[in-house]
């Protein structure tokens, strides 16, 4: 990886918190035609002061406008990003869950965590490989058949095992899941 590369997190259009004032923004208005400070607040469980203060960047960049009765708006470029990170959120969520096997609740919260992250180019490859997923073609069910197959077991020796090499990255799972086991 090159040096630079870690600096480019700092590029991205939008913060996560930021994702979901605009995504918020926009479910309001889809859901009851307006959105106001309140529903904002009330809708991400926050104190309208805390709402106030986080809407000024994106007030200041256009992406939400308020008009003389307080009423919010996405601008075109604003209701463009919420759109944008909403339909990274499916597309991850049915990578994880559908493809890769994640629990719906654990895909819901990893696509949660990087929806604002994905650059142009990787959301529409990313739409493709799911649209293919979502086939019907043989080759499709024999790589999934086979991606079902991989093993996940470990020994929990990071000497002894492939996917760890350093550090136990099952460790923790595999406790989640015998507690789960233990409570069913």
């Amino acid at each position: 990886m090159s040096k630079e590369v870690w600096k480019s997190f700092e590029e991205n259009q939008i913060t996560h918190s930021a994702a979901h004032y605009l995504m918020t923004i926009h479910a309001l208005i889809l859901e009851q035609g307006y959105a106001r400070v309140t529903d904002i607040a009330k809708r991400l469980n926050i104190t309208r002061g805390s709402c106030s203060i986080s809407l000024r960047p994106l007030k200041k960049r256009q992406l939400v406008l308020e008009d003389d009765n307080k009423f919010l708006q996405l601008s075109d470029e604003g209701k463009r990003l919420a759109e944008l990170v909403e339909r990274n959120d499916e597309l991850l969520e049915a990578l994880f869950r559908d493809v890769l096997g994640v629990d719906a609740d654990q895909a819901e919260i990893d696509a949660c965590k990087v929806e604002h992250l994905l650059s142009i180019e990787t959301s529409v490859k990313l739409s493709n490989f799911i649209q293919l997923i979502q086939t019907d073609k043989a080759v499709v069910r024999n790589f999934l058949k086979e991606l079902s197959r991989q093993s996940t077991d470990c020994s929990h020796n990071v000497e002894e095992c492939d996917f760890c090499q350093s550090v136990c990255f099952f460790e923790k799972a595999a406790k989640k899941q015998a507690k789960k086991k233990a409570i069913a």
